[in-house]
């Protein structure tokens, strides 16, 4: 257990420590924590504000907010319009310009290449960010020996790691689980986990998700016994995050299958977890 603890411990300061600064800037007399996607003669900056995508556009001292409004239910473009209006020195072609980070940040990168010979940009491999959130459900534990398929009380904690330059669809979590005593049953079990998402429904407000984990050591207390084990489960599970502030609600419906752990009762999964999650 002291071997999975310290990985976990130097995994999750590897990736706290590559988090990208956020900086505070006023638009239209607002504060707001931005992002730098893109900086040069003409800098993007953007970030997610109440579960949206926000993206801004400096120059010099004057930022402006890209906005794509909608009206009758066709999308306007303004932000073509702002930024025809801010690269009239060097004209930049705005056609194929997309409401995306990726499709804003090329054009960017042409521009300033354009207003200035001296620029370069490297696209980054990477781009990650982490998650941190507490969560609660139920479960029947149908992997433990559990004859009347009796639900216990289930609390825990999520760390999730997720690249948003390459990779948006994919995620690593690392959980911990803790599974209570009911009153019909002695056993209790401490889990820590490691999981990968793969995010099959992806927008700004929501994403929809396969859950599988793939390496687990568990710590079980019972009337008889008790004692830890390393497993590799390969257990799949569903879930959706819901974009709510700074973070988002999540739902799991946990350990639904097991390719490599046995469902000792045959017992119907029943394993739902409900919580919030922070974006650090």
């Amino acid at each position: 257990m002291k071997t999975l603890l310290s990985l976990i411990a130097v995994t999750i300061f590897l990736f706290v420590t590559t988090l990208n600064a956020q900086q505070q800037y006023t638009v239209d007399g607002k504060q707001y924590s931005l992002l730098t996607e893109i900086e040069g003669p003409l800098t993007l900056l953007w970030n997610t504000i109440d579960g949206e995508y926000r993206y801004f556009s400096k120059k010099g001292n004057d930022i402006l907010e890209l906005r794509n409004s909608k009206v009758d239910g066709k999308y306007q473009e303004d932000y073509k319009e702002t930024l025809r209006t801010q690269t009239q020195d060097h004209p930049t072609g705005l056609a194929k310009v997309n409401f995306t980070r990726p499709s804003l940040a090329s054009f960017f990168v042409a521009y300033n290449k354009a207003a200035d010979p001296n620029f370069k940009h490297e696209s980054p491999s990477v781009q990650l960010k982490t998650r941190l959130g507490a969560f609660a459900g139920v479960s029947n534990s149908v992997f433990t020996i559990n004859p009347t398929n009796a639900l216990s009380p289930v609390l825990g904690i999520d760390f999730e790691i997720v690249d948003e330059s390459k990779l948006k669809r994919h995620s690593m979590v690392v959980r911990f689980k803790q599974t209570l005593e009911n009153s019909n049953t002695n056993y209790s079990s401490s889990q820590f986990s490691l999981n990968y998402r793969f995010k099959f429904v992806k927008s700004s407000k929501l994403d929809v998700f396969i859950n599988t984990k793939f390496v687990a050591y568990t710590y079980i207390k019972n009337e008889s016994t008790s004692g830890g084990s390393f497993q590799a489960p390969i257990a799949f599970g569903l879930g959706a995050d819901y974009a709510v502030g700074n973070g988002y609600i999540t739902f799991c419906y946990n350990d639904i299958v097991g390719l490599g752990i046995e469902n000792v009762d045959g017992n119907f999964p029943v394993d739902f977890t409900l919580g919030y999650k922070f974006k650090l």
